[in-house]
């Protein structure tokens, strides 16, 4: 393990987000035994109040699982764990996981279409103008970072339009995981967010409720910058 004293004032906070960082860093292996509270209170040179209030927190959370009376072991949070992981997965100790940033954009461009073609199919003609806004709001910047915040916006109408919390739920992780990123990835995101017949014409197919145009508009729209992102993370690779 890499735990070090604490030295920030949110005591609880600093001890959950070391241990965190070492499941999801895997210095903690799925199985492990964490060591006691006595221990990890002298490792860390906190109270054991403190370090039982992050142990219960890391449990409500699915990091561990505490057996009274026995050891507390590491969970396999990658296996067990939900979506709010992917902000912690995809960027940690300032780096991006290459292998987490695959997937998330493999995912973007497989329910992206769904979720256009449920909005065409439930929201239609209703998302005119809050679609028509933000494609306005997209046209006029020319700064890149204001043109991805634009993008979301639209894709933010788009999901409300569709009508499912899962996908809103799914929507709203990927997004938490992406804006840190924001800045990094603003050359790649370019081709995408620069296409402003691309977003009119799934704008059109949703308000018209054309199902099967809007999910064929949606792939169109995400592939230029899916292409871009995936080929840059193959090329890190390879010199890595």
């Amino acid at each position: 393990m890499s735990l070090k004293p604490v030295l920030r004032r949110s005591v609880p906070d600093d001890v959950f987000d070391q241990i965190v960082d070492d499941v999801l860093s895997g210095d903690l292996a799925p199985g492990e035994p964490l060591p006691s509270e006595r221990q990890l209170a002298e490792v860390l040179g906190v109270s054991r109040p403190a370090v039982r209030e992050a142990l219960q927190r890391l449990s409500h959370a699915g990091y561990i699982h505490v057996r009274h009376g026995e050891s507390t072991t590491i969970l396999d949070v990658r296996r067990l764990g939900g979506l709010d992981l992917l902000p912690r997965l995809l960027l940690r100790a300032g780096s991006i996981d290459l292998s987490v940033a695959r997937s998330m954009i493999e995912a973007r461009r497989q329910i992206g279409p769904i979720v256009a073609r449920l909005a065409a199919e439930r929201g239609g003609a209703r998302l005119t103008q809050a679609l028509s806004a933000s494609i306005d709001e997209l046209c006029a910047t020319t700064d890149p970072v204001a043109a991805q915040r634009a993008a979301l916006a639209f894709w933010d109408v788009v999901v409300d339009g569709a009508e499912s919390i899962a996908f809103r739920l799914m929507f709203n992780s990927l997004r938490a995981a992406y804006e840190p990123t924001i800045d990094a990835l603003s050359a790649l995101m370019s081709a995408e967010v620069s296409q402003r017949e691309a977003y009119v014409a799934l704008a059109d197919a949703i308000a018209a409720g054309d199902a099967d145009g809007a999910r064929d508009a949606a792939a169109a729209l995400l592939e230029p910058a899916t292409a871009a992102l995936l080929a840059a993370i193959a090329a890190i690779e390879v010199g890595a």
